[in-house]
């Protein structure tokens, strides 16, 4: 498999009740494919995918193999911070028909060594060679707290199956070293948006996209004009979608794709803890970057989303000690966020935003001492 041109780095859909939406993720990929996208990427770090049950991760990947129906090639999501557990996971997606490369991403929070880097890539590269599926290496330092140096990935090209390299360490010195120490064969990938064009200059071969979740032609069509030397032409559509390549600004990915992809009606604004949904204010700029981008917004989608932000409300002023759901947009609690009148900030406490009605049931129940849990009227 030749790794080139754009991949989308899929969101994962969730119903209301945190659940996975699998019905929505399916139509989000006939989307993509319909739009001409060069390949998928599920269950990468746009996909949530360190909240995933292992059974949800597979099923995610499965979903995306049959709505794709072999239109184009999934490089499916792997990582682990353990190389142990790393190794298990690569060989087991690997093992699935339809899969066609594997992404694999640094170790994270362990800080490992350069040396310590490459024997884990080493490893999973080596555990799944007998399957001849590629592995695709993320640099996400960002993420990982460590970075594969040039150096490091010169000597990871050498191992016969690591084939590419997502890079989003958004150093364009040092991708343009990565260009220089790896082998014609090896391909660089751009992992930020805002930043394809000068990877694609200095002899980067694509992009896995997190913006392509809501305009899939456009940024395909960027990569195409770029690859083409049509540097015109992909400079226009640079400048036009600048702002919304740039969303991951305003919150952390992949808060803003996924409150855009709510208003254009594809899925619901869920996500699961520790993402939360945007404020207020955020999704109002974010809503304003998508129709200056010409995005086909709705605005009641828009609006249907902050209903899903939740608070607990523990109050302990009078009589028994008691705890009471209310939706962000209650009135009758100064949008969840205050205190109602009366009560000072030793006798009650606020909890939240809760993305869906279960979560914060759930964080309702485990809160300790409180006699009485009921519902808002708002709920």
């Amino acid at each position: 498999m030749k790794i080139a041109g754009c991949g989308t780095a899929l969101v994962t859909p969730f119903h209301g009740d945190g659940s996975v939406d699998f019905d929505a993720l399916r139509r989000l990929v006939v989307w993509q494919v319909e739009s001409g996208i060069d390949f998928l990427v599920p269950c990468g770090t746009t996909g949530e995918t360190p909240t995933l049950a292992h059974d949800e991760w597979l099923a995610v990947i499965d979903a995306t193999i049959e709505a794709a129906a072999g239109r184009v090639p999934i490089v499916a999501g792997a990582t682990s911070n353990s190389t142990q557990d790393a190794v298990a996971k690569a060989k087991e997606v690997a093992a699935r028909p339809g899969v066609d490369a594997i992404l694999s991403a640094s170790p994270y929070y362990n800080k490992p060594t350069q040396e310590g880097q490459y024997r884990h890539f080493k490893a999973v590269a080596e555990a799944i060679e007998p399957s001849g599926k590629p592995v695709v290496l993320y640099n996400v330092p960002g993420r990982t707290a460590v970075n594969i140096e040039p150096n490091t990935l010169a000597r990871l090209a050498e191992i016969p199956n690591i084939v590419a390299v997502k890079e989003a360490s958004g150093n364009i010195s040092q991708i343009a070293e990565v260009v220089q120490a790896v082998p014609a064969n090896f391909a660089v990938l751009s992992g930020d948006d805002a930043i394809t064009l000068p990877v694609i200059a200095l002899g980067g071969v694509g992009l896995i996209s997190v913006a392509s979740n809501v305009i899939p032609a456009e940024m395909t069509a960027l990569v195409q004009s770029a690859r083409n030397n049509d540097w015109e032409s992909a400079r226009t559509l640079q400048r036009k979608f600048l702002p919304l390549m740039q969303a991951h600004f305003i919150e952390s990915n992949p808060m803003p794709v996924k409150a855009v992809l709510a208003m254009m009606g594809y899925i619901e604004e869920v996500y699961r803890l520790p993402m939360l949904p945007m404020k207020r204010d955020l999704r109002a700029k974010l809503q304003k970057i998508a129709i200056e981008a010409g995005l086909p917004i709705r605005a009641e989608v828009g609006k249907a989303a902050e209903s899903h932000e939740f608070f607990v409300y523990e109050n302990w002023a009078s009589g028994p000690h008691k705890a009471v759901m209310h939706r962000g947009s209650c009135p009758q609690c100064s949008n969840g966020k205050g205190r109602p009148a009366g009560h000072r900030p030793e006798q009650a406490r606020w909890h939240g935003p809760y993305a869906s009605l279960s979560i914060a049931r759930t964080e309702c129940e485990s809160l300790a001492g409180v006699l009485i849990r009921s519902d808002c009227k708002c709920i």
